[in-house]
């Protein structure tokens, strides 16, 4: 049976794998997320296999309106150039953003340099700056300890508002950054490991209690996540928070109109 193409207000994960070895072996996928916020489409951090991913669900490329990538990571960024060369059409119909941060463009840029003037513009991300794309307004709150420059982002559209916060070590005013009624955690590790700029469920729990959303969605998961058995992680933080906790599936559609329904 074939899946039906994404409609208004759906978040699409195209893959829920997270770092190095994880992505290698693919044994989640690794394509980033699909976000339709009220028809503006734009396609979060694509990594390996986003194309493949978002093709098998009928997602078309032509119809985004931009391309966002936290950080320049292989992971959050492998499959950029294909990404755009599909949203342009080859570059026979220009269009597009592409936000990113400014070290994604220097050094070794993550972009090929045919490719950017297929797009309307490239705009660099920076921390405490909002962007507005359509009915779509997001921002850059702070920026995160990783090794590259990497941002997490606040969404408000006119119906809803909701959090990602992507790659980072765990800090003291973390949480504070970031308030939507929906919050996406990237949670790459089960346990504690302060020598790698990652989150684990520990830290997730304290950003849960801080913040107190209506719904959070762990995804990113890395080896030793995986291992644990997200879902049963997120039915554990689910007890314990009292915030509704989900793990998020590969191919898995968030609809969010379940925002607006009344707690069970």
């Amino acid at each position: 049976m074939k899946e039906n193409p994404a409609t208004a207000d759906t978040i699409t994960f195209l893959g829920t794998g997270g770092a190095r070895i994880m992505v290698a072996n693919q044994i989640l996928a690794s394509g980033g997320m699909w976000l339709n916020l009220g028809g503006t489409e734009l396609l979060l951090d694509p990594g390996p296999g986003c194309i493949v991913q978002a093709t098998k669900r009928r997602l078309r490329a032509d119809k985004l309106a931009a391309i966002i990538l936290s950080h320049r990571h292989l992971d959050h960024s492998g499959d950029l150039n294909i990404m755009v060369e599909a949203m342009t059409q080859g570059g026979f119909k220009p269009r597009g953003r592409l936000y990113l941060p400014t070290d994604a463009l220097s050094g070794e840029p993550v972009i090929f340099s045919y490719l950017k003037k297929y797009l309307n513009d490239i705009e660099r991300l920076e921390a405490g700056r909002s962007y507005t794309l359509g009915n779509v307004t997001f921002n850059t709150p702070i920026r995160h300890i990783h090794p590259v420059e990497t941002y997490g982002f606040n969404f408000q559209t006119n119906d809803y508002r909701f959090s990602v916060i992507t790659d980072t070590r765990y800090f003291d005013g973390l949480r504070e950054y970031y308030d939507g009624e929906l919050v996406i955690i990237n949670v790459v590790f089960s346990e504690n490991r302060p020598q790698i700029d990652h989150l684990s469920i520990d830290d997730a729990r304290r950003i849960i209690t801080g913040i107190k959303p209506q719904t959070v969605i762990l995804t990113h998961f890395g080896i030793p996540m995986w291992r644990a058995r997200p879902w049963e992680v997120a039915a554990r933080l689910t007890e314990e928070t009292g915030v509704r906790v989900m793990a998020a599936r590969d191919g898995m559609r968030f609809d969010l109109t379940q925002l607006r329904r009344p707690a069970a």
